[in-house]
């Protein structure tokens, strides 16, 4: 009998026919919601899923599936895997890294872009009819090149947002991370390693590219804002609640500094309401990877993963190693 799988979220359905050469799918491409309990009741008659970030697999879950074997998350990040409870009772987690890097990348340049000149601040104002005339000052924003670039989380798309800020627009790239890049990759990106308080302090523009954990929550609040540049902007392409959005709210409205681009957003899919009322912010609704070429590429990443496990006892991209008991 082929092994049941649970696709929890509307996918592409050619990447569904090919997983069901391979396994009994339940697809829920209707994208009818979870609650809690049916979410666990789902998972529980299952030996696989293929989830989304905003699906979780935590102890709760798992506790109530025994028979669960894989989880592939279609996502680079993992915050909804609780990877070490996933270990700890033999299920692999599997996420899909590098084909999103480079898309990804392009639209935190070009979020930065639009946060940066004012975009939707003046689209809006065209559309509301209130453009009349040319005026000198109209929606002067901040210059991008030749600016100082800051990018908090070095990692692949850390990297490729660098190389665009330096190779393409002549930003002198400053960044933080864990641990400092070696120096051909620092080469490569033109960037210069600083800690977080100059980072803070000497960007023009503030790039968040670092993962989401318990230590990575508020990373930026209000005491780091304070640290900023009134002339600086805030771009967050990384997970919600790395950055304190109430903080982020006030610190906008007092033009603390001069704007923020946001992708994410703490207890996405609803956000701070007061982010709604400040005219300098660039509000998008999680689509750093979301062309059609990248969004494939995620599916058929995590299909390949659970093809391989269940074929070869191994996923192409784990997020751990497990030797997985008898179930």
């Amino acid at each position: 009998m082929k092994p049941k799988l649970l696709v929890a979220r509307p996918i592409f359905q050619s990447v569904v026919d090919a997983l069901s050469t391979h396994f009994e799918v339940t697809s829920n491409q209707v994208d009818a919601a979870w609650t809690p309990d049916s979410w666990k009741l789902a998972i529980s008659q299952h030996d696989a899923a293929l989830t989304t970030g905003s699906d979780p697999i935590n102890g709760n879950v798992l506790g109530a599936s025994p028979r669960l074997k894989i989880a592939a998350n279609m996502a680079v990040g993992f915050n909804n895997f609780d990877v070490p409870a996933m270990t700890a009772l033999g299920v692999i987690a599997s996420n899909t890294p590098d084909v999103l890097t480079e898309t990804t990348a392009d639209f935190g340049f070009a979020l930065l872009m639009a946060t940066a000149r004012r975009l939707t601040e003046s689209e809006h104002y065209l559309r509301a009819g209130h453009w009349k005339q040319w005026r000198y000052d109209m929606f002067a924003g901040a210059e991008v090149h030749g600016s100082t670039l800051g990018i908090l989380g070095m990692g692949r798309i850390g990297q490729g947002i660098a190389r665009r800020g330096a190779h393409g627009f002549g930003m002198k790239v400053i960044y933080h991370n864990r641990s400092q890049l070696n120096s051909v990759t620092e080469a490569e990106c033109k960037a210069r390693f600083v800690d977080k308080e100059t980072l803070l302090k000497a960007a023009d523009h503030l790039v968040l590219v670092l993962p989401y954990s318990a230590e990575s929550h508020h990373t930026i609040g209000a005491a780091e804002i304070a640290k900023m540049k009134p002339t600086a902007t805030l771009i967050n392409i990384a997970r919600g609640g790395i950055v304190d959005d109430a903080a982020l709210a006030v610190a906008l409205e007092k033009k603390q500094i001069a704007a923020a681009g946001l992708d994410v957003f703490e207890g996405e899919p609803a956000l701070n309401p007061a982010l709604l009322k400040v005219p300098n912010v660039v509000l998008t609704p999680h689509i750093a990877s979301s062309t059609i070429q990248t969004r494939m590429a995620m599916a058929k990443l995590a299909a390949d993963n659970l093809i391989e496990f269940f074929a070869k006892g191994q996923a192409l991209t784990p997020l751990n190693q497990v030797t997985v008991p008898s179930k």
